[in-house]
């Protein structure tokens, strides 16, 4: 049962209403994590603006969604590995195995798992990597601002996932469960 609600989009006021009406016609829908956002149109408002800046960067969405994949699994986020489940199969037409295999910090592309293998790093550390960590990513060939762009998927994907385990957002999506999910103590 979710801890935070969802605010119904068609009763939405000022300006959560403004930002549900211009994911709702971008989407089709408004998703229950941005819909239990809503109760901050500070929170939403900056999560789309971060969301749609990343999306203009260099690693592109595929690499987005495996970022969001490996990220995910390593916070145990049955919502947010819901969600880029389907969105990586979907929209970013990224087929199911390469999906798993970015959960487990894996990819068939060599550059790509070093992304995905940095952003499990971080996210185990908690953005305290050291050098080796970093000359490990620059050495597969990502510039400087491409790992900036890596540190900021590792950290909206943080943001997401800390908010869905907190609100125990209703998943909207077909099901997928973390493989060492863990319930709050």
């Amino acid at each position: 049962m979710a801890r935070l609600k969802a605010l119904n989009p068609d009763e939405a006021t000022g300006k959560t209403k403004e930002l549900f009406s211009a994911i709702q016609s971008k989407l089709g829908v408004v998703p229950n994590m941005m819909s239990t956002m809503g109760n901050s149109s500070a929170l939403l408002e900056g999560y789309l603006n971060f969301s749609g800046a990343l999306a203009h960067g260099k690693l592109g969405a595929k690499t987005g969604e495996l970022l969001a994949m490996a990220v995910s699994e390593k916070n145990n986020c049955d919502y947010c590995l819901s969600a880029h489940t389907y969105i990586g199969e979907k929209l970013a037409h990224i087929d199911a195995a390469t999906l798993t295999d970015a959960r487990n910090s894996n990819n068939h592309d060599a550059k790509t798992a070093v992304a995905l293998q940095f952003a499990t790093i971080l996210t185990a550390k908690q953005g305290l990597v050291n050098d080796a960590d970093v000359e490990a990513v620059k050495a597969a060939g990502f510039t400087d601002g491409e790992i900036g762009e890596i540190v900021g998927h590792v950290a909206l994907n943080v943001l997401t996932n800390y908010f869905n385990n907190t609100a125990k957002t209703d998943i909207d999506f077909p099901v997928v469960n973390a493989y060492n999910s863990v319930e709050a103590l």
